[in-house]
């Protein structure tokens, strides 16, 4: 057993965990293929766009995703950089798959919020922001495409302020952009990071400071004077650097570049490293967990089924919060009470991965789950304590299912029941008809990714009815016997853990139940019930 000073240690010195969020197309996976790139992960970037590529993105692992060029579902990629052990939590960027983007998010310390210099901050942005902002983490922009028109910055810098209400601090400054694109300068140490074109490598010049001659030289005096201004008025009129305002999630530290042209990343990547935060406490029902006490706690936030095709296997991902993880170890399985043994333990690389013998707070592993596991399971090697729940949320469209084969009635139901655990789709039963499968989905391609998987992964067709209903909400009823509701207009059914949801068409009928039902409770996720 490890004394208290060593997983301190651990922590504080070597783990950054983090995902990635951005609205699609504003090159999320590009990011993150060249953070593996710099990081020296992976030696030449793949590429994200179309079926003919010559190379698909790391992260993108799913044959859907390298056919359709997105990115469907949550991905662990970790590597070692400058001592620093990194977990990258690559995130969905279509708002279909949100939902899985959420859960995702609970499992990170801090996220890197990418958006596209032409379209500022766009609508999925938003709501991914929100989620960092009630979790309370702190955020780091980067602002990507540099190299393409775009916004003036400035007028970037305001629309983060305006649009979602945190303060933002550049730490380096684009000279130009589009077809006058020179590079960007970086507040903090006074570098020049010079940009030619995409086939040439960046020129770095060490200025002593901003009116150093040979900065003036290599810019010419137009750009060099207007580079004077605008770095003095974010010195006079800008928000400092400020690391407890960082860390609360009040200041964004901004930085500026091109992903695809492998510009601005490397200095990114570097100053991240140093700025963003070590794994933190975490609440559970019996107070907070510590990552330097000594037991190890972890919880499974992502399961993924099929991961390795040829042998049907089910992996369940735990973030670890506290203490050593050691293959091998006995630990408590809160939600049954049962001791389990974490006998082959995995760490990831996209699709790929690999047994490992230990690994401490921040870390991700992959655990074999033989179908015990479920996201939100709390596991611990002493006490029976659980991190908080995490919420299924308000489908937005349903459908009926059945399988288009009787003969592969098992195979479907198999189907079902995986990718409901792993959150790829949400499955309701109607009261006496328990055969009667309805899916709910926040978006409409959910549906689409879940008939190509019940075809690719489990050989069995289904047949997709949908249905008349935009929203959901988990019902508490002060007596049941009394409810009243629309049975021609709205569905009473029960979630996949047995409680009472209410389908709805529209806000109306919702409204029209809280007047003829006084004392309902109804609830947008599964929280709290």
């Amino acid at each position: 057993m490890l004394t208290d000073s060593q997983p301190k240690q651990e922590t504080r010195q070597v783990r950054r965990t983090f995902a990635i969020i951005s609205h699609p197309d504003a090159g999320k996976t590009t990011l993150t293929e060249k953070l593996l790139l710099f990081g020296g992960a992976i030696r030449e970037a793949g590429a994200v766009k179309g079926k003919k590529a010559r190379r698909h993105a790391t992260s993108d692992w799913m044959e859907i995703e390298k056919q359709r060029g997105i990115s469907v579902t949550s991905t662990v990629l970790q590597f070692v950089y400058r001592n620093q052990h990194i977990n990258i939590l690559d995130t969905p960027g279509h708002e279909d798959f949100s939902e899985d983007t959420f859960r995702t998010l609970t499992a990170a310390d801090s996220a890197v919020m990418l958006i596209d210099a032409a379209k500022g901050v766009e609508p999925q942005t938003i709501k991914l922001f929100e989620v960092c902002r009630m979790r309370g983490i702190p955020i780091f922009t980067f602002i990507n495409k540099l190299d393409r028109e775009g916004k003036p910055p400035l007028e970037l810098l305001e629309e983060i302020e305006r649009v979602l209400g945190i303060r933002s601090c550049p730490m380096n400054w684009p000279i130009g952009m589009g077809g006058d694109f020179r590079g960007i300068y970086n507040r903090m140490d006074a570098r020049f990071e010079r940009y030619i074109d995409r086939s040439e490598e960046t020129v770095s010049l060490a200025a002593g400071d901003i009116e150093d001659s040979r900065l003036r030289e290599a810019l010419g005096l137009t750009l060099h004077e207007r580079l004077k201004e605008e770095v003095m008025l974010l010195d006079i009129a800008g928000d400092p650097f400020d690391e407890d305002l960082v860390a609360s999630g009040r200041l964004t530290p901004v930085y500026f570049g091109s992903a695809i042209a492998n510009f601005g990343v490397e200095t990114f990547l570097n100053q991240f490293i140093e700025l963003a935060p070590t794994p933190g406490r975490r609440k559970t029902d019996q107070g907070e967990t510590d990552p330097r006490d000594p037991s190890f706690s972890g919880f499974v936030f992502k399961i993924q089924a099929n991961m390795n095709p040829a042998h049907r296997d089910r992996v369940a991902f735990v973030r670890i919060c506290s203490g050593r993880f050691e293959r091998g170890m006995n630990v408590t399985h809160v939600r049954t009470g049962k001791r389990v043994n974490l006998a082959q333990p995995q760490q990831f690389f996209g699709q790929g991965r690999e047994i490992i013998d230990e690994a401490y707070p921040g870390d991700i592993i992959g655990l074999f789950d033989p179908g015990l596991f479920r996201i939100g399971d709390t596991l611990c090697e002493e006490g029976a304590f659980s991190f908080e729940p995490l919420p299924l949320f308000s489908p937005e469209h349903f459908a009926r299912v059945a399988v288009k084969s009787t003969l592969k009635y098992k195979q479907f139901h198999k189907g079902i029941e995986q990718l409901t655990q792993e959150g790829a789709i949400q499955v309701f039963r109607q009261v006496n008809r328990t055969e009667d499968l309805l899916l709910g989905a926040v978006g409409q391609l959910q549906f689409e990714v879940f008939a190509y998987r019940m075809k690719a992964e489990y050989g069995a067709e289904v047949d997709l009815s949908p249905m008349p209903y935009s929203l959901a909400r988990w019902v508490e009823f002060p007596d049941m016997n009394a409810f009243q509701y629309d049975r021609y207009t709205n569905l009473l059914v029960k979630d996949q853990d047995e409680r009472w949801v209410i389908l709805c068409p529209n806000e109306f009928s919702l409204r029209w139940m809280n007047e003829k039902n006084p004392g309902i409770v109804l609830h947008k996720t599964s929280a709290g019930l």
